[in-house]
């Protein structure tokens, strides 16, 4: 049985599972030990029996498993339910263990400690080993079984190899043929053009919808395999096919322009870059999104009355709509709807699609003021709430203009790994662009950004960007 979309989804859910019931079952086993190392201490039930079904005690029961299943989420081993390596997998468990050791101590335990040492060290230590034990034989035993499915060859990655020279049958028959490389299934050769294609059975036309095809054909992943080896056409490949929503791997010594800024992932023995997805950490990336959301909600709420007056000043100074929205290219190429304040005139943009320059006469009076200090760019917080944009990220452009990019720098494809940002380090070094050719030069910065993502570099950015607002250096 060949692996299918939803297999993901179901192994994701088997791990879930498992971590919420060794976390019930840790924490159970915990209490018990709890009840008789601190009864004597000041617990105040007359036995075990009164103590387990105290209200206060259910209600950690049902809320703590939960949260710990919160902090797994956040450490981001469900985001790759397939590929995990043992080392990887042994160190998420056990840092995982770790912080909800401290929250747990933190929120729950505090008070209920004696003022022993011996007894408090005893209780954090029986916390953290059942906590740590019990959670990784869990997913021990369900990546054992799935890699044994893969061992047998009853799971498979089913993989569209990008290329179908002769030199892309040589990649796909060492995928196949190697003993150390598990799980692969090729499934079909896309031809490319300006290459010596082979033509059999499975090789696949120029003028297939790969949309459908990989629906249909339940692909699991693409690998890059070109028979002329060079950057720019790597990148326009990737540009072609990131819509896909796949993975999209290739061999390190395949492209050198970006190999030192791509995260290498252990793919069943086999290294391959991801070109598909950003340099930053499944841990970074979920707590980045939880960031987003919940400072996206504080500076709606906070800056509500920012917000009421921009609408009623928008409102009053020219005719037309409060909120312009507008067709912007996100991550992975998916088009969104992105929401700002009007700063022009209604309808300012008939002639077609053009950027704003210095001295535009489109702005209205009171939309030069918006701009001024960004306040134009409130309303993108809903966004990034709806997931369409983070708070940090390259600017999001128009596909009309992202073609012209893409003509003169391939590398713009990369940027679509992420999603785009309302402030980036493109916008904070270089600011709006009035041309083409600016914007390139701001995707450079953008694309620096993209090879060295992390919290601490997004937090970076935030503090320049406080800085320009304050300074009233919008444009």
């Amino acid at each position: 049985m060949n692996r299918r979309p939803d297999k993901e989804y179901l192994q994701r859910m088997k791990y879930v599972v498992s971590d919420w019931l060794t976390a019930a079952l840790a924490f159970f086993i915990f209490n018990v030990c709890r009840y008789y190392l601190l009864n004597d201490g000041g617990l105040n039930h007359e036995d075990f029996i009164s103590f387990i079904l105290s209200p206060k005690v259910i209600g950690e029961e049902i809320l703590v498993p939960l949260v710990m299943l919160g902090v797994y989420w956040l450490s981001g081993y469900y985001n790759h339910p397939y590929g995990k390596s043992r080392l990887e997998e042994f160190i998420t468990t056990f840092i995982s263990a770790c912080v909800n050791t401290v929250w747990i101590y933190l929120v729950l335990l505090i008070n209920d400690l004696t003022g022993m040492r011996r007894v408090n060290y005893e209780l954090i230590i029986i916390l953290w080993g059942i906590m740590f034990i019990l959670t990784y034989a869990g997913r021990f035993f369900i990546t054992f079984r799935a890699r044994l499915h893969f061992k047998k060859k009853q799971w498979k990655f089913r993989t569209l190899v990008i290329g179908n020279s002769a030199e892309a049958r040589h990649t796909a028959k060492t995928l196949m043929e190697d003993s150390i490389r598990e799980g692969y299934e090729i499934v079909g050769f896309v031809s490319l053009p300006d290459e010596v294609n082979v033509e059999d059975e499975l090789s696949i036309p120029e003028g297939t919808d790969f949309a459908v095809f990989c629906k249909e054909m339940c692909i699991d992943q693409l690998v890059i395999a070109p028979q002329n080896r060079n950057d720019s056409k790597v990148l326009n490949i990737l540009y072609r096919f990131i819509s896909l929503n796949l993975p999209i791997k290739i061999a390190p010594d395949t492209l050198s322009f970006l190999t030192s800024s791509i995260r290498l992932k252990d793919i069943f023995a086999e290294p391959f870059i991801d070109l598909s997805s950003p340099v930053l950490s499944d841990s970074a990336s979920n707590i980045k999104r939880v960031c987003d959301v919940l400072i996206s909600i504080v500076m709606l709420t906070v800056f509500s009355p920012v917000l009421l007056w921009a609408a009623i000043g928008v409102a009053r100074s020219s005719e037309g709509p409060i909120f312009y929205r507008q067709e912007r290219i996100g991550r992975r190429q998916k088009p969104f709807r992105i929401i700002k304040f009007r700063t022009m005139w209604d309808n300012a943009e008939k002639d077609g699609p053009s950027l704003t320059a210095d001295t535009d006469s489109r702005i209205t009076p009171f939309g030069t003021i918006l701009r001024k200090y960004r306040i134009d760019e409130l309303p993108q917080f809903w966004n990034v709430i709806k997931g369409e944009m983070s708070i940090v990220g390259p600017r999001p452009e128009r596909a009309y203009f992202i073609e012209q990019i893409v003509r003169k720098a391939p590398y713009y494809a990369l940027l679509c790994q992420v999603r785009p940002g309302i402030t980036s380090w493109g916008m904070v070094k270089y600011g709006y662009a009035s041309s083409v050719a600016q914007m390139v030069e701001r995707t450079r910065y953008d694309l620096i950004y993209l090879s060295n993502m992390s919290l601490f570099i997004d937090i970076k950015i935030l503090i320049y960007t406080v800085r320009t607002i304050l300074r009233g250096e919008g444009k």
